[in-house]
């Protein structure tokens, strides 16, 4: 009898814990507010203003971009090579039939791309951006970047997965959140020194979140540049902040949107 009442007792505690909100986040309001991020634009540069960027990678003095399909247009979405001075396309591929591309990453010499809700990815050479290979996943694809050892992925959510570049088998995933709670709709990446650098889609915040724990430790306001660049907001409510890269050698970042017609150099202190 008394075993029953224990049991009875802990099936009651549990429940109770489940009902209330207030202690299943108390993990999130230990957490410290995150910390507004400051910077400064070195240089303004033009932007193809048909790309919908989705993926956004700079390597050895060069831009990379992956773009998406919102029209449905066959071979609409891109993989290119860009000079960043000019804005010319260097080197293109084109995505099969209706493929809708998305985060883009270069590791171990070879460029990857996922797609958005196809489940596939590819791998292509990244001297030739000849495709080495597809790939499948099982999830939606969204952002993408690497640590120098796993493919980093989010899906929209609040999860960011670290896959196995050869295997692509999740080895762990994280959990992105602030003193709030969870953050969702987390979009595209950079991994930048143990922190991951994330869009949050339809807004013009960048989270700095710690790649070990998923804490959002600082974030970055970019709504100025729309008031200081009117025509980034475009016609649809698409147009959104999409598109970070990291250069190590010159410590700065660039920053675009889908269908902007700039890509901002800037500096973050």
């Amino acid at each position: 009898m008394k075993l029953i009442l224990v049991l009875v007792f802990v099936l009651m505690m549990a429940y109770a814990c489940n009902q209330n909100p207030e202690k299943q986040d108390q993990n999130y309001t230990n957490l410290p507010a995150p910390t507004s991020l400051q910077y400064s634009i070195i240089k303004v540069h033009n932007h193809d203003q048909d790309a919908f960027t989705q993926g956004l990678q700079f390597y050895k003095g060069v831009l990379f971009e992956g773009t998406g399909n919102p029209d449905n247009i066959p071979g609409k979405s891109r993989l290119r090579k860009v000079d960043i001075e000019s804005g010319n396309v260097l080197q293109d591929v084109s995505l099969p039939g209706q493929l809708f591309g998305e985060g883009i990453t270069i590791l171990n010499n070879k460029i990857y791309q996922l797609t958005w809700q196809d489940h596939k990815g590819f791998i292509y050479d990244l001297e030739t951006m000849k495709l080495l290979k597809e790939f499948s996943y099982g999830i939606e694809g969204w952002g993408l970047t690497n640590d120098g050892t796993h493919l980093i992925v989010s899906d929209g959510s609040n999860s960011i997965y670290f896959w196995d570049p050869e295997t692509f088998k999740e080895i762990k995933r994280i959990s992105v959140q602030d003193h709030t709670g969870l953050r969702n709709n987390i979009n595209e990446l950079e991994y930048v020194k143990g922190f991951i650098y994330a869009n949050v889609w339809g807004s013009d915040e960048i989270l700095k979140i710690d790649a070990a724990t998923g804490n959002v430790i600082a974030y970055l306001d970019l709504s100025e540049l729309k008031k200081l660049y009117p025509e980034l907001k475009g016609a649809q409510n698409e147009n959104v902040l999409n598109g970070i890269a990291w250069d190590s050698t010159g410590n700065r970042f660039f920053i675009t949107g889908k269908k902007w017609s700039k890509l901002f150099e800037i500096r973050i202190q």
